[in-house]
């Protein structure tokens, strides 16, 4: 059989869509199918005179130090690899010991359990968590200036631009040196600070789960893997897969052929990248395929003639699966150019046909039978397809979905296989392997710590009544009582993270160094 899914969903089925619920109700941690409904203003509270304070102590003692030390951070390439686990994996293993030297340097105490590392200030019993994560997606190093692994700092002035310096290492700098600074002048803390760096939440969520089975997380916990004012809601990660066959009929070798189609690099990023090959293309097919590539904005082709066989590069705009309006998706925008013309039906030509289809150059779902819908607060599905991988037995394709509250699993199941089955019933043909899987959306909204962290915000980036956001991103947060996201992304800015040339920038950095210091003061430190 074909394994389809990737590493950390190869042990969940349909049937188990609910998985988490047992794990998290416990921790006080509810989901809900009603619309959310925000508070329209919160009252916010000033900012201690020590936290404002040590907030500009932190950047002005630090501030340089912080980016070097990021620069030796990134430079470690912890993508996950199978077959190895961070202590057996040269990169992590080197991670964690650099991680265990900044955490000797700084003063903090550092303990390493595998996949969890944990970084702390403090003995109380009571405690403040700060969830991360220390492992990142892959890069390709050809669409990169420099090196992924490399902090370029000169390619655009002002940028701090690697694999990691937004999701999640840069976070990870920003609060050791936070709790540096807090350290610095000796203040009494009511809460231990505990840094918590996992080493899998791009991959495998199943050892951190284990983790804490036998572990007693802080009460009150803040995740820096999303963006400001303050996450109390998310999206939940969601997965179609299916194999569309390699299958060949009515082939006539003087006739235009798509003999193949494929994109994409990883499940949760939008694909740069796409190409196809057609045989047998003459001046006309071939100016037609032109015109149309010209009227697409954003997206850049290549037409590689040798004879009369055409290899068509298509090359749009990576980013974050969670945002796909910010990217440009080149695997869409190539099927948008092939479609309408009348290929004869095999694998590349099948699964054209089904990304022009069913998807279309929409992101939320809107060709997808009747999947598609809303919620108030958490905003639409979306849905794209992220990769497209040819293999001899047909072609692999992933799509990508981030669901709001508003619908049970089994009523997207049931909607999602009424779309399939309607397919292959109008293109006489049988899809293989189909396997889905719907995370459950997070709401979080009564959280102790919230007003905190909108004070917080408003008074280091001026917006005036902050409010919290719901994302399309999945966090380890949905694993931890009382967990919102706080930073790093400012609302309103592209989330680099998961795309190519990943970059936060130095103003940015600084501020985030402010705001995780003054939070810190604000929660752990005796006022």
């Amino acid at each position: 059989m074909i394994t389809l899914r990737p590493l950390f969903l190869q042990r969940i089925l349909v049937s188990s869509t609910l998985f988490c619920s047992a794990l998290l109700t416990p921790f006080g941690v509810f989901y809900a199918n009603a619309v959310s409904q925000p508070i329209d203003h919160y009252q916010l509270n000033s900012v201690s005179t020590m936290a404002d304070t040590l907030a500009n102590y932190a950047v002005a003692k630090y501030g340089e130090q912080t980016i070097v030390s990021l620069a030796k951070l990134v430079s470690f390439n912890t993508v996950a690899i199978d077959g190895l686990t961070p202590e057996t994996n040269p990169e992590f293993i080197n991670f964690k010991s650099e991680l265990k030297h900044l955490s000797a340097q700084l003063g903090l105490d550092y303990a390493d359990h595998g996949y969890v590392v944990l970084i702390g200030l403090g003995d109380n019993d009571r405690k403040l968590g700060v969830i991360t994560h220390g492992d990142v997606q892959p890069a390709d190093p050809k669409l990169w200036k420099k090196s992924p692994y490399e902090l370029d700092m000169t390619s655009t002035p002002g940028l701090l631009i690697g694999r990691g310096t937004e999701d999640d290492k840069g976070p990870i700098v920003t609060a050791m040196y936070a709790m540096k600074a807090i350290k610095d002048k000796g203040v009494s803390l009511d809460r231990r600070i505990e840094l918590m760096v996992y080493m899998a939440e791009e991959s495998d969520w199943d050892p951190l789960k284990t983790f804490l089975t036998g572990f007693t997380p802080a009460d009150i916990n803040i995740t820096i893997d999303a963006e400001y004012p303050v996450v109390t809601a998310e999206k939940g990660w969601s997965e179609i897969r299916l194999l569309v066959p390699n299958k060949t009929t009515d082939m006539d070798p003087k006739r235009p052929s798509l003999m193949t189609f494929s994109g994409g690099a990883f499940a949760s990023q939008i694909p740069q990248q796409a190409r196809a090959s057609i045989a047998n293309v003459d001046a006309k097919l071939l100016l037609q395929l032109k015109q149309r590539s010209e009227l697409q904005q954003g997206m850049r082709y290549q037409f590689l003639t040798d004879g009369d066989r055409v290899t068509i590069l298509a090359d749009g705009k990576s980013a974050h699966s969670s945002t796909p309006e910010v990217g440009i998706n080149a695997v869409t925008h190539l099927a948008q150019v092939l479609a309408g013309f009348s290929w004869p039906k095999n694998q590349a030509s099948l699964t054209q046909s089904f990304i022009a289809q069913m998807i279309g150059l929409g992101i939320y779902a809107e060709q997808f039978g009747d999947i598609g819908y809303s919620d108030d607060f958490m905003g639409k599905m979306t849905l794209a397809p992220t990769v497209v991988k040819s293999t001899e037995q047909g072609t692999e394709l992933v799509m990508n979905l981030r669901r709001p509250l508003g619908k049970s699993p089994e009523l997207l199941e049931r909607q999602t296989q009424a779309a399939l089955k309607a397919w292959q019933q109008d293109h006489g043909v049988r899809l293989e392997h189909i396997e889905t899987y719907w995370g459950e959306p997070k709401l979080m909204d009564n959280a102790p710590h919230l007003q905190t962290l909108l004070s917080v915000f408003g008074h280091f980036s001026g917006v005036k009544n902050p409010k919290p956001v719901a994302i399309g991103g999945s966090t380890n947060s949905k694993l931890f009582p009382n967990a919102l996201s706080f930073g790093p992304a400012m609302p309103g800015v592209e989330y680099t993270g998961h795309s190519e040339q990943e970059f936060i920038t130095r103003e940015q950095f600084m501020l985030n160094l402010k705001m995780y210091t003054a939070a810190f003061v604000e929660l752990a430190v005796k006022h």
